[in-house]
């Protein structure tokens, strides 16, 4: 063989064995399945869900009103917090299995506007966090 021909062998196939490295050293830290973890169930999560927002979006409550929620895949109730109107809210939480139940009470100033409820769940991992809300009408009374 000539030497520019076996040259031109050599280095496509150079190129392409450090193509098929490079992508390999890319990928192997990240699992192809829902846990977008590297492959083992240690570092994986169910993300959290919320749902079932009564009152519902838009629905007009009295000064004061009560709202519940439900979150699915938390370990405890301790992991949400709830804000309106970036003012933190207590609420209280009922384990219903799977999910929790919770009940919150809108604060006493706000009357006469409109609000929204913002439910943040945290967790050790970004992956595993949840964030939601909705909005209501407060009356005047």
């Amino acid at each position: 063989m000539k030497t520019p021909r076996l040259l031109a062998i050599i280095f496509m196939i150079s190129f392409f064995t450090s193509g098929a490295v490079t992508a390999s050293e890319h990928h192997s830290g990240h699992g192809g399945g829902k846990s977008g973890g590297g492959g083992s169930s240690a570092g994986s999560c169910g993300k959290p869900q919320l749902g079932k927002f009564l009152p519902p979006h838009l629905a007009t409550i009295a000064p004061e009103g009560k709202f519940t929620f439900l979150v699915f895949n938390i370990d405890k109730p301790e992991q949400v917090a709830v804000t309106v109107k970036n003012m933190p809210v207590e609420v209280t939480a009922e384990f219903k299995d799977p999910y929790y139940l919770f009940t919150g009470k809108m604060p006493a100033s706000l009357v006469n506007t409109a609000a929204r409820i913002n439910v943040k769940v945290s967790a050790k991992s970004p992956h595993c966090e949840a964030e939601d809300g909705w909005l209501l009408k407060i009356s005047d009374k």
